[in-house]
Order: C-alpha cells, then structure tokens, then sequence
C-alpha cells in the first residue's frame, strides 16, 4: 500500500489460488515445475524465468452474499466456451464436481484471467470471459484495471 510516509507492506500473498497471483502465473513462460523443484533443492540461483512481456488482468466471479453468507451448489455454466478463447485462463477458486456438474463451493469461485497487448486489452478479454459464465447469484466487479487504465 503506497502511504504519504511511502510503501507498507500489508501481507505477504503466497498462494497460487489468490487473484493477485493468478495473472502473474499468466505471464510465466517457464515450467513452475522445474522452478518449485529448484527452490526446494535450494538452486534457484540457476534457473532462467522466462516472462510473456503482456499485461494480465483477473477479474474475481464470486457468489452472490460474499463476503457474507452464500449459498453453495450453484451450476456454474459457459465455463467451456471461455476457456476457449485466445489468451484466458479461468482459474477454479470456489468450485466443486456434484452429480457431473461444476458447481459453487465457496464465495470467490472463480479467477477469470487474460492476457492482452496492452492493460485495456487484458481487461476487455477478462470481460468477455466473464460475460461467457454463469451461475446463480454470480457477481463480479466491473472496475477491476481501472486504476491502471488511468
């Protein structure tokens, strides 16, 4: 968070399945296979990472009432029809298989991420993903890169 007294730090995010960390996985070219196993073995000194150059956005699907209470076991559909569009992957945050269908499971179900050529680009691809799913009492915000456009 950037203050008058300058940067702080809030936490420290650590987990693949945040959205702050899913367009970043977006833009690794390198197998995180081969990276994991070189900071486990304590040799990260000699691996190369390679980044796509791109902008990523990620824009949250959550369930309707998050971050309060939610109802769980909404079929969440479209999910094949984003998947197949250029650049975006949809990132399963609060999801679960019942009776042969993807479902709700938690408040922020789904990480829909895109890259583009430019910010404005990422975010209209994340968009049009979004706008491909759906679910009961699916929401999402409409502003997310919106700080970044300005």
């Amino acid at each position: 968070m950037i203050t008058q007294g300058g940067p702080r730090v809030l936490e420290f995010n650590a987990r693949f399945g945040d959205p702050e960390t899913q367009p970043i996985l977006m833009r690794m070219k390198s197998d995180l296979l081969q990276v994991c196993l070189a900071v486990a073995d304590g040799r990260l000194d000699s691996v190369s990472i390679e980044w796509d150059p791109r902008p990523a956005v990620c824009v949250v699907m959550a369930s309707g009432g998050y971050p309060g209470s939610y109802e769980k076991g909404k079929v969440i559909r479209g999910l094949d029809e984003a998947a197949k569009l250029k650049d975006v992957v949809v990132f399963h945050a609060g999801t679960a298989k019942q009776d042969g269908n993807i479902v709700t499971s938690g408040g922020r179900v789904l990480g829909v991420t895109a890259l583009g050529e430019t910010v404005a680009a990422a975010k209209a691809r994340a968009y049009q993903a979004v706008d491909k799913i759906s679910f009961d009492g699916a929401y999402c915000r409409r502003d997310i890169a919106d700080k970044a456009l300005k």
